[in-house]
């Protein structure tokens, strides 16, 4: 069993008079995380599911009353792919104001239908954390730093979803599978998904654009679809946690792209899935993008994982200077980060960025000091 960083956290919220949510996407082990949280509640619960059709018709048009005929003598309401229950904000509503012993603790795969559902009804009422594939912290954790360092090749090609950390031998198909019959699951459920065939498009051109500015207007063109719907689809992809944006930082200097974006996977291994290419290391093309998006999203994860609010960016100009992260942090300090995977090159610091943006810190990434990044406190 892998220690996921944000059990401590939720261990601290249950019966504080809140309901709990938990994102992510499929096979992240959201489900598997609030089992073993339950049990070791030893408080008696009621586990459902919204993919069983009877418990979707059991929890649709509910009153105070029936809920508590439901709930019985249980102390924790578990109710799992919540986003597939209408109006499910309105239950749980039910549950933390009028049957306030009940710990309710709902998990969904996709924030775009659970969040509208709950967001007005539940202003207030819960808290919530996002989860997403094993982190370097989480598995460094489990084993060791040393030990984990040495994963990281693996780790750049194959990700880090659980199925894929627990059975190593089977990385490829498990990928497959994930990438086939997963992925697109929750999305083509989605209001307005008229082709589900361009989520697959998309999310292919997309993953072969890492660290690179992403064109609605070239996107549509290589997939035959208007721009109005790439963004849409776009916006799907990033609320199934799939993909998440960096937008360009421009504040200052004339020539900065003003409304360029990067979308990089939270997953390494869910891109080079898509494009079906898992290549070892020595032979790629693209493994400085593969450094770059491992790099950025585990640093995500990091700054989800110590509930830090911090704003990523990343930053160009029109003669093509070019940073690949910017962080500001809650007290508008700045960071500048390069990623290369040659320790022996050094990131270049643009003169012009340097003199407009004074930094708290600047630095460049390689396999060398990556672990400093990454793991908290590191580099405090």
């Amino acid at each position: 069993m892998i220690q996921r960083s944000m059990v401590n956290s939720i261990q601290r919220k249950m019966f504080g008079g809140k309901a709990i949510i938990v994102l992510g996407a499929r096979q992240v082990g959201k489900t598997t995380l609030i089992n073993d949280l339950v049990l070791d509640s030893r408080s008696d619960v009621l586990s459902l599911n919204g993919d069983d059709a009877d418990v979707r018709s059991l929890l649709t048009d509910v009153n105070v009353d029936s809920l508590i005929r439901l709930i019985g003598d249980n102390k924790i309401l578990f109710i799992d792919e919540a986003q597939r229950i209408p109006d499910i904000g309105l239950v749980i509503k039910i549950c933390v104001d009028r049957i306030k012993h009940v710990q309710v603790i709902a998990t969904g795969s996709s924030s775009f239908e659970l969040l509208q559902t709950i967001q007005e009804p539940l202003t207030g009422r819960a808290w919530q954390w996002n989860m997403y594939p094993l982190s370097f912290q989480e598995l460094r954790d489990h084993s060791d730093l040393l030990t984990e360092k040495r994963r990281l090749n693996e780790r750049l090609i194959f990700g880090t979803y659980p199925d894929i950390i627990i059975n190593p031998n089977a990385q490829i198909e498990s990928l497959k599978l994930l990438a086939g019959s997963y992925l697109y699951r929750d999305l083509e459920r989605a209001p307005g998904v008229a082709r589900p065939d361009l989520l697959e498009n998309i999310t292919k051109a997309l993953a072969l654009q890492i660290g690179s500015e992403v064109s609605t207007t070239e996107i549509a063109r290589l997939v035959g679809a208007d721009r109005l719907t790439i963004e849409k689809y776009l916006y799907l992809l990033e609320k199934a946690f799939i993909i998440f944006r960096l937008p360009a930082l421009n504040r200052n200097i004339r020539n900065e792209i003003k409304k360029g974006r990067k979308f990089y996977f939270f997953d390494n291994g869910l891109r080079n899935a898509v494009i079906n290419n898992f290549s070892p290391i020595y032979s790629r093309a693209d493994v400085g993008a593969l450094w770059e998006n491992y790099c950025i999203a585990e640093r995500i994860k990091m700054h989800g994982a110590r509930e830090n609010h911090v704003l990523s960016y990343f930053w160009r100009t029109t003669q093509q200077q070019e940073i690949d992260l910017i962080e500001e942090d809650s007290q508008a300090n700045l960071s500048a980060f390069e990623f290369k995977w040659n320790p022996g090159k050094r990131g270049k610091f643009s003169k012009t960025f340097l003199n407009a943006y004074p930094l708290k810190e600047k630095r460049t990434i390689t396999p060398d000091n990556y672990d400093e990044f990454l793991l908290p406190n590191a580099m405090d």
